[in-house]
């Protein structure tokens, strides 16, 4: 197993992080790593520092050529489980406090101040233990949060340590090639593979791998590093999310020193009373229990902040660490892991079958790309075509509705027009008959007397007579 270190580390003590074997740094680097770093073609790539290797007659007979073609399907090797890199295990966590707060309270117990001591007499570790006996109910259970909260911590811490070890592993050695393209990318995913199961689960070796079975099939620089940048935010997220109970215990327990002291209160008041006024030492012997109520109530406002910041400072600092060591990783891909990738963009005019390779492939992602958003816009022109078919379906027969409405109204409008002119009109011939029947009647009548008329005859010049 190949390890890397920083060059001031050289001649130095340490143990291996996958075997725990104390070994010595090489003071100097070998041959082989100088003329490696001397023919890297690429900026801001660091040169290999002081590794963990044998000789340079070792590293020869284990180098792969890195022309060899590499046939291998996507998925095929399977990977490995992956176990959660930052979030300690509730459980576990809650036991190892629940033991702590047990012997601790346990501990304290054993300082307790036999009855009847003033607390003038008092010793460190008595005047302790009575502070925490004071309101053992609401101190226990800050308590419990307390070491909840440090073995949350501290699982968090141990996982941290192991993402750290991971750190050191060579994961891209030079040995495999300078860059890695298509034809040499399954070897360097193999040697991932290699690496000793308990420090390829870490968030570096896990996101490498991901980049680069990505990049074995899509072959394109541009994925790949969208993919390490999208790995990085769920990787902040996750680690953000893991103190989520260390900080609803660093709110919760000042809560509870200070219901602590509003019960305290609430008792030393309860018992103040003064039956007897003129009994001056059983007043002061009432103020005396109301006092030393009041001084035992604030003890666990006291003991909730001095848990508090026991617990925030640890937090703040892990938290810090373990952002440190994301942004290591993020440095990591950004200045070894990118600039090694070729996907062929950047090959020589010379290359022709390089160059045609690349534009096959290009042409046909684009190809890929362009069938998958013209099959997106089928299926939304479709849903689009669909919904207006509906429209119109409903639009016709809201209009056949309306139509057939006005229609019946209209129908009933003149039926009842035309009821009312035949009413008018019965009404108007039924007068009429009457009329007549009147006329008649009184003809017939006139038809049945004689009507004499008389002349009478005017004298004058021209009359007769």
């Amino acid at each position: 197993m190949q390890l890397k270190v920083e060059a001031e580390h050289a001649g130095k003590y340490v143990r291996c992080p996958g075997c725990n074997t104390k070994m010595q740094i090489p003071a100097e680097t070998d041959e082989t790593e100088a003329e490696i770093a001397r023919s890297v073609p690429r900026l801001n790539i660091p040169a290999p520092t002081a590794a963990l290797k044998t000789s340079t007659k070792q590293a020869q007979e284990t180098a792969v050529a890195p022309s060899a073609p590499v046939e291998r399907q996507f998925g095929s090797r399977g990977g490995w489980t992956e176990t959660d890199p930052t979030n300690a295990n509730i459980f576990m966590s809650l036991g190892i406090g629940a033991g702590a707060t047990t012997l601790f309270l346990l501990f304290l117990l054993a300082f307790s101040p036999p009855d009847g001591t003033p607390s003038s007499s008092y010793t460190f570790m008595q005047y302790i233990s009575r502070v925490w006996t004071g309101h053992l109910a609401v101190n226990g259970l800050n308590t419990l949060f307390f070491f909840w909260a440090i073995s949350i911590l501290g699982l968090k811490l141990l996982k941290l340590k192991h993402q750290r070890e991971a750190m050191l592993l060579d994961v891209l050695p030079y040995e495999l090639g300078n860059q890695i393209n298509a034809e040499n990318v399954g070897i360097f995913i193999d040697h991932l593979y290699k690496l000793p199961a308990r420090l390829r689960d870490s968030l570096m070796v896990n996101r490498i791998r991901k980049a680069l079975e990505l990049f074995e099939i899509k072959q394109s620089t541009g994925d790949t590093v969208h993919l390490m940048s999208a790995q990085s935010d769920i990787d902040g997220g996750r680690i953000a999310s893991s103190f989520t109970a260390v900080k609803a215990f660093l709110w919760a327990i000042p809560i509870m020193g200070f219901i602590g002291t509003v019960l305290g209160l609430s008792h030393a008041l309860l018992s103040l009373s003064f039956d007897n006024l003129e009994d001056v030492k059983a007043i002061i012997g009432v103020l005396k229990g109301v006092i030393s109520g009041l001084g035992s109530a604030f003890d666990a406002t006291l003991v909730g902040l001095v848990f508090a910041m026991l617990v925030n400072f640890p937090m703040n600092g892990l938290f810090k660490a373990e952002d440190e060591n994301l942004n290591d990783i993020d440095s990591f891909c950004n200045e070894v892991l990118i600039p090694r990738l070729s996907d062929g963009a950047g090959v020589a005019g010379g290359d022709h079958e390089a160059v045609m390779n690349h534009l096959v492939r290009a042409v046909a992602s684009a190809q890929n790309d362009f069938l998958v958003d013209l099959n997106a816009l089928s299926g939304t022109m479709l849903q689009y075509a669909e919904n207006l078919e509906a429209r119109a379906v409903e639009h016709q027969q809201r209009v056949s509705d309306e139509f057939s409405m006005v229609l019946d109204r209209m129908r009933e409008d003149v039926t009842l027009a035309v009821a009312d002119s035949v009413r008018n009109t019965t009404d108007h011939t039924r007068a009429l008959a009457d009329g007549i029947g009147s006329l008649n009647k009184v003809l017939t009548e006139l038809g049945e007397k004689q009507v004499v008329i008389n002349q009478t005859i005017k004298k004058g010049w021209f009359s007769r007579g």
